[in-house]
């Protein structure tokens, strides 16, 4: 019997990490892609029925949806004790209300607008700009210290942190210039569970 089901979407960072840590914490589940680019009424009717605000990902778990990326990871480290929880509750739980505010809303919009959307005007995608690249300062000194963003294991604040930069598909970010990054993320690539986003995001798998 699978025990999860994750509603996300090839392009959608925020449920690229709820698929990364399932499949880093080698937790069964089903994977049901939906296709964002159908009028909300059109697209899968199992979704429409648990989420909640019309957005992906939804984790579904004994039929019960939980709703927003952050709060599935909570949910996966809570259950399961897992992704650092016992040592940090407090620190991971920092990282993702940071996560949510800044680099979680400045890069998904920045990108989306680059690759997808209709870009707006300069200012907006510049002021974007400026915050992304302040955000990941902010994340280039974190890693700077450590390996990983709370000390010498991943957590689900690298989760969190990293899954857009995963993507690798924004020349703008220039990953090159932020060396500590740039070693953090190939840490998490070689990291057992690990997945490109390209491979495991794009259709049904269980």
């Amino acid at each position: 019997m699978t025990a999860y089901t994750l509603f996300g979407n090839l392009h959608s960072g925020h449920s690229y990490k709820a698929r990364l840590a399932l499949l880093m914490l080698g937790l069964e589940h089903a994977y049901r892609p939906v296709d964002i680019a159908l009028p909300r009424e059109a697209r899968d009717p199992e979704w429409q029925q648990y989420s909640r605000f019309g957005e992906v990902p939804v984790l579904v778990a004994g039929g019960v949806p939980i709703v927003q990326s952050n709060a599935i990871l909570l949910h996966l480290c809570r259950t399961h004790h897992a992704l650092g929880w016992a040592a940090d509750p407090e620190g991971i739980t920092s990282w993702l209300f940071w996560e949510a505010n800044r680099i979680g809303f400045s890069l998904p919009n920045y990108r989306f607008h680059t690759l997808f959307g209709e870009t707006p005007r300069e200012p907006v995608m510049e002021w974007l700009q400026e915050r992304m690249r302040t955000d990941l300062a902010t994340l280039d000194a974190a890693v700077s210290a450590s390996p990983f963003l709370l000390g010498e294991a991943v957590t689900a604040a690298d989760i969190a942190c990293s899954a857009y930069l995963l993507y690798r598909d924004l020349p703008d970010l220039e990953l090159g210039r932020y060396r500590a990054i740039s070693a953090w993320l190939a840490r998490i690539e070689g990291l057992p569970g690990w997945r490109a986003p390209q491979v495991v995001m794009g259709k049904s798998a269980g």
